[in-house]
């Protein structure tokens, strides 16, 4: 009883600490544990775990099967004693009975991963089909697993790739994407420990930073793309087509490395029976593969890194009728650069990217699997999202399963602000509203107004949806307008350095901000992730004297938000006042608004911009 009153004492404190910012339970005891720092830092204790993988598998379209074995060594640098591991196996998602949160039909289904074999520290153990478990698999392990020690697993291990493409599968009989297609060790973290929440094929995911070496045996005449370093294309790749590729690593000129006709003409890879593709990525949270004997292949590279003149390579793999995909390598070296040098203006920490026709419109490490649309600015809107992700969650570890507001949110952030340099401010605006917004602000059911840091692997619909997109975008954005770009950009890089190649949770994000503002920004983070608000704002009176005007604005909805206040005087001459959020800090349900001079006032406008208003009819006011 003494040391459970001990313990609740001491959340107590860190809650006094944190400045009454909720905190779970199990995060608070993170913090009082000291892996986890009320400055936004790391704590002093702070531990990641980390795996070494090897990994080979071998593909022979048109049939289905993948085959794969592997060598991980696990490392526990955590401080517990791990009596078992959890494996995490996400191609399970496709058998039937598995839990999903959509409908699918049958060819999405499949029997689902066989393990062939499974070896813990040369010991072969017994792996049984538990139905029980899906895509999360408790392995007891033969001698428990102590802090500082390693593990090492062997595992082999077949399936079939689904018919039905969407994040991963096939793109057609000789084209497959590969994703979540090894059994990994899944995370064990400072405040949940072992993640072991079922994949719905909705949430997406939460992995370690590792290190990888990966080989993929495919028949002459396919071309493998991967995440990471192709280690050998002068043994996969014919000499001209080697040459093409290098020559792409160190030009801005797009260079087309292996048509159509070149590739019908069965020339373009090495010519042995089987050719294996080479591939290494350390520090990286998983690994893709996308492989086809069909698909096109340009490539260029981009300065990414104004200081030190460093490259990195953009290339594409799609169908030559794919017409949008012909501008793909310019739409990604752009982003490139664009996100490297402006927003977050970081430069993109890989050596490549490659974007591949596909159906998913999805993000992996140095991968992206897009869409081909007739609407050149839509594929380049959704190539610029995806790519924008490679900050979070890839530089940054986020847990997307349950904060996808972490990710998602600033991806989609980033895309606006993108989208301001490529299209302008009227089309950014009117797309970003249309595309991520207009949903949730006029939908007024419950689900749409549950506080963003609601977690993501308890959400559905438009709940999941509009808190991890266009909700938390907002919130970073009228961050980004009431700090100023200045300070915004020095919090925001802050808290990247401290935690890329990490595991950042909420609560680092609002600490960090905190701590480098200067400011206590406690307020705004309760309004905007914590409580149940929405965006609606409403004048309520209009007062004038001898010597200014006083306008009277409420907060119906919660949310502070930034508006403008246009105003045209009687005398037919007209101003315009920026509000930033700061406005609702001292009270978050109504403020005051004082235009000096003696002037009357005509006619009052708060315009919300793309803080859409849910009721507009109360944005006006006109003088009798």
């Amino acid at each position: 009883m003494r040391l459970a009153l001990v313990s609740l004492l001491s959340i107590f404190l860190l809650q006094a600490i944190a400045q009454n910012l909720y905190m779970p339970r199990n995060v608070a005891q993170a913090y009082l544990r000291e892996t986890r720092s009320t400055t936004g830092k790391p704590g002093n204790k702070y531990w990641q775990n980390y795996g070494r993988y090897t990994i080979s598998i071998s593909a022979q379209p048109p049939n289905r099967t993948i085959k794969g074995t592997e060598d991980i060594a696990y490392y526990n640098r955590s401080n517990d004693t791990l009596s078992y591991i959890v494996i995490r196996i996400i191609p399970n998602i496709h058998r039937a009975g598995a839990v999903r949160f959509a409908p699918v039909d049958s060819t999405y289904l499949t029997s689902g991963v066989h393990i062939d074999s499974f070896v813990i520290n040369g010991m072969l153990q017994p792996w049984e089909e538990d139905y029980f478990h899906n895509t999360v698999y408790p392995v007891k392990l033969p001698a428990a697993l102590r802090p500082g020690d390693s593990v090492h697993l062997n595992v082999a291990w077949h399936y079939n790739m689904s018919l039905k493409s969407g994040r991963e599968g096939m793109l057609d009989s000789t084209t497959f994407y590969l994703a979540y297609f090894y059994p990994r060790v899944s995370v064990y973290d400072d405040y949940n420990g072992w993640d072991d929440v079922e994949f719905t094929d909705i949430q997406e995911f939460y992995n370690d930073f590792n290190d990888y070496t990966l080989s993929v045996s495919v028949p002459k005449n396919y071309i493998v793309w991967a995440t990471g370093t192709l280690q050998n294309p002068d043994a996969v790749l014919q000499p001209l087509y080697n040459k093409r590729l290098q020559t792409s690593m160190t030009t801005d000129s797009v260079i087309h490395i292996a048509t159509l006709q070149e590739l019908m003409s069965k020339k373009v890879t090495a010519q042995n029976k089987m050719n294996t593709w080479r591939w290494k990525a350390d520090n990286i949270s998983d690994m893709t593969v996308a492989i086809s004997d069909h698909y096109v292949w340009d490539a260029s590279s981009v300065v990414v890194d104004t200081a030190t003149h460093r490259r990195a390579s953009m290339q594409a793999a799609f169908n030559d009728t794919a017409q949008d995909f012909h501008h793909m390598v310019e739409f990604g070296k752009d982003a490139l650069g664009w996100l490297s040098r402006n927003w977050p203006g970081v430069p993109y920490p890989f050596p490549k990217m490659t974007a591949v026709q596909g159906y998913a419109d999805m993000e992996y490490p140095m991968m992206i699997n897009d869409s081909h649309t007739p609407n050149l600015d839509f594929t380049r809107f959704v190539a610029e999202h995806e790519i924008a992700h490679t900050y979070f969650p890839f530089y940054m570890g986020i847990n997307e399963t349950r904060y996808p507001f972490m990710d998602e949110g600033w991806a989609t952030t980033f895309e606006y602000l993108i989208g301001l340099n490529d299209v302008g401010k009227e089309r950014a605006d009117d797309l970003y509203k249309n595309f991520r917004i207009v949903n949730w602000i006029y939908d007024p059911s419950d689900d749409e107004d549950l506080p963003i840091i609601t977690p993501g692997n308890v959400l559905r619909g438009n709940g999941y949806g509009n808190n991890a997109y266009g909700k938390p975008s907002l919130a970073y954005l009228a961050t980004k307008d009431m700090l100023g770009d200045t300070l915004f950009r020095k919090c925001l890089h802050e808290y990247m350095d401290r935690w890329h190649g990490k595991h950042p949770i909420p609560w680092d994000f609002f600490f960090t901000f905190n701590d480098v503002s200067g400011k206590n920004l406690n307020w705004f983070w309760n309004n905007w992730f914590f409580s149940n608000g929405y965006i609606d704002i409403a004048i309520q009176n209009v007062s004038h004297n001898q010597n200014d005007n006083t306008i009277f604005v409420q907060n119906i909805g919660g949310f502070p938000v930034p508006f403008d206040v246009r105003i045209r005087y009687a005398d037919g001459t007209t101003d315009s006042l920026h509000q930033t959020a700061a406005i609702w800090s001292t009270n978050q349900k109504a403020v005051t608004i004082t235009v000096t001079g003696s002037k009357p006032i005509q006619a009052i406008q708060l315009d919300n911009g793309i803080f859409m208003d849910a009721s507009e009819k109360d944005n006006y006011w006109r003088g009798k």
